[in-house]
């Protein structure tokens, strides 16, 4: 057995409720047992009421949860048309005690960027940088939702398709290992989008105006969950 989340975006504020779910966990890293162990996830979350969830993932039975991937969805840059992963944005962009930004990683392949031995050595993350943007470590995810969700703007046809979900997973996930989620940054669109404020989404700090009572909601569950630990 295994728990993961489940992200359902929020309708009256800002915000995803985040549901733990526990379902049967098949081992292995095939994809075939990922997918065994999508299916028996959001079997149990439809038993939950969530009947509409959507896997997002490298590993999700469904093209478009493919293309959601933060491993290959695509930032455009404005001006020069530059083109690279949310991933390897993501990475580019550490800022650490001892380096950083390694913006050569922006240009490399997802899963090279973040393997980048750099990324390991040179001490603790500091902030992050992109471009002429400076972002600070907390909240937690507020970097990386900023930067996925203006990905995602990017991309019309993917943002249409997501009206027929509800609800996101990401089998990859564990909250117990990692801190940011695509699946989360795709249900805080979604809740964004639904209150008809992504006219706010693309200033950082219009983003972080919209979204501080949610990171501030968060925090306090990071808090509880460590103490239960």
């Amino acid at each position: 057995m295994a728990i993961r989340p489940i992200f359902i975006p929020l309708e009256g504020c800002v915000g995803v409720l985040e549901e733990n779910i526990e379902f049967k966990w098949f081992s292995g890293f095939s994809l075939s047992q990922k997918q065994k162990s999508i299916a028996e996830l959001h079997s149990v979350a439809n038993k939950m009421g969530h009947s509409k969830a959507l896997e997002i993932s490298s590993k999700s039975p469904d093209d478009l949860g493919v293309s959601l991937s933060a491993f290959n969805l695509q930032v455009v840059t404005v001006k020069q048309k530059r083109k690279f992963s949310v991933e390897s944005a993501f990475q580019g962009s550490k800022v650490f005690e001892k380096g950083g930004p390694y913006v050569d990683l922006f240009q490399r392949t997802s899963l090279e960027a973040k393997r980048d031995i750099r990324l390991k050595e040179s001490g603790n993350l500091i902030k992050f940088q992109f471009f002429n943007s400076n972002f600070p470590i907390i909240p937690r995810t507020y970097f990386y939702d900023w930067l996925y969700i203006n990905a995602l703007l990017q991309n019309e046809e993917l943002k249409e398709q997501l009206e027929e979900y509800n609800c996101f997973t990401d089998i990859e996930f564990n909250p117990q290992k990692s801190i940011n989620c695509q699946a989360h940054a795709v249900a805080l669109y979604i809740s964004i989008k639904n209150k008809g404020l992504e006219s706010q989404i693309k200033d950082p700090n219009d983003f972080l105006c919209i979204t501080s009572a949610h990171y501030e909601k968060q925090k306090r569950m990071i808090s509880v969950q460590n103490k239960l630990v």
